[in-house]
């Protein structure tokens, strides 16, 4: 007969074997003891590449500026990135590579409304969360998604502020050429909301597939209506093409666009001459004035780490984006998981040098910052 000492100590050697034999606890995709692993999905070539590339390196430089400061508690940051195309399907693919073969702990910086918005459906599915995309749509915005952080402001916010400029100077009859994808027809209906605030609708509506530059039918359309302006919900390429039909047309209404058309490489393709008197509602500080911390900081980041590279809002974008994350990272804490890093992004808003975003479980919409700027005479962007 066992004692009854002898018999609890029998059962604590059975139970402690049986414990030796289950695996250690799996610590988080993407994190290790000395890195934080992270993944991208942008256009890198094709007629968009230059917005993705830009973008790139204002992430990268963030990065590198973090990790030559000994990383985030003592992690350091890398970079899976994988060029889309501003293609929807590479994009979900991008996205599932990223997660099931990179194991990326997170990711950022996406490009593109309808890429976007199907790749969500991937990284939503993973429980991975994407923070920052260049896109303003209601598609990734309502309802909110719980994985889906938004860094810049929408369309609606971009269009609103637009029309009621345009309004507030007499004019009322306002044309939209937009993009035949989420991107333009959420400006589109952002435009027509923001009219039916003044009671008034568009005068003439025509739109262009995306990666498309023929525009004469657009131009044709939208010229019969004679419009006073133009809001372009297009990107450079098909913008350049559009104000150059229009002037042969006989037509100069104001042109006017909204921030994902990038006004540098706008000015690229039309030439300071051309691209004078556009337009462009942005949504991220003037990466020009270094009296904005964060733009300091931006700038003296692509000087050390991306060498010969010119500041540029696209670039801007991805040095903020990358910042958010390295400062929510920061919050998390030592133990990383992706519940509290989502947490830390949930949490107080934060202070990124002058430029706010703040989360919350009902609201991942980031920020609402919307600044007017001009093309000049000499092709630069006046605020």
């Amino acid at each position: 007969m066992i004692k009854l000492s002898r018999l609890g100590t029998l059962v604590g050697l059975l139970a402690l074997l049986s414990t030796a034999w289950l695996p250690a606890a799996r610590a988080e995709d993407g994190v290790s003891a000395t890195t934080i692993k992270l993944g991208m999905s942008a256009p890198f070539t094709g007629p968009t590449g230059a917005y993705g590339l830009a973008m790139r390196e204002g992430v990268q430089a963030g990065l590198a500026e973090v990790n030559a400061a000994a990383g985030v508690l003592g992690r350091k940051l890398e970079l899976a990135s994988l060029d889309d195309g501003y293609e929807t399907e590479k994009t979900v693919a991008n996205t599932k590579a990223l997660i099931e073969n990179e194991k990326v702990f997170a990711l950022l910086a996406f490009y593109g409304s309808s890429p976007t918005t199907e790749a969500m459906k991937v990284f939503s599915a993973a429980k991975v969360p994407l923070v920052g995309t260049i896109s303003g749509a209601a598609s990734l915005r309502d309802p909110v998604n719980r994985f889906m952080f938004n860094l810049r402001a929408s369309y609606a916010d971009e269009t609103e502020a637009i029309v009621n400029h345009l309004v507030g100077m007499g004019i009322s009859k306002i044309a939209v050429f937009y993009q035949n994808d989420g991107f333009g027809k959420s400006g589109l209906d952002g435009v027509t909301a923001a009219l039916k605030q003044h009671k008034l609708s568009p005068s003439a509506t025509a739109a262009i597939e995306r990666n498309a530059v023929d525009v004469g039918s657009a131009v044709q359309t939208i010229a019969k209506g004679d419009p006073q302006a133009v809001i372009m919900v297009t990107l450079y390429k098909p913008t350049s093409a559009f104000v150059n039909g229009m002037k042969a047309a006989g037509q100069t209404p104001a042109f006017v666009t909204l921030s994902p058309v990038g006004a540098d490489l706008l000015v690229k393709e039309m030439g300071a001459e051309g691209a004078h008197g556009i337009s462009i509602s942005q949504v991220m500080p003037y990466p020009w004035n270094d009296s904005v911390a964060i733009v300091k900081d931006y700038q003296k980041a692509i000087t050390k780490y991306a060498q010969g590279k010119e500041p540029s809002y696209y670039g801007l974008e991805g040095y903020l984006n990358a910042r958010l994350v390295v400062d929510a990272l920061k919050r998390a804490g030592k133990d990383l998981t992706r519940e509290k890093f989502e947490a830390a992004l949930e949490g107080p808003g934060f202070d990124l040098g002058g430029f706010k975003v703040s989360y919350s479980p009902t609201n991942h919409n980031g920020s609402r910052f919307v600044d007017l700027t001009i093309i000049g005479r000499n092709g630069r962007v006046l605020r």
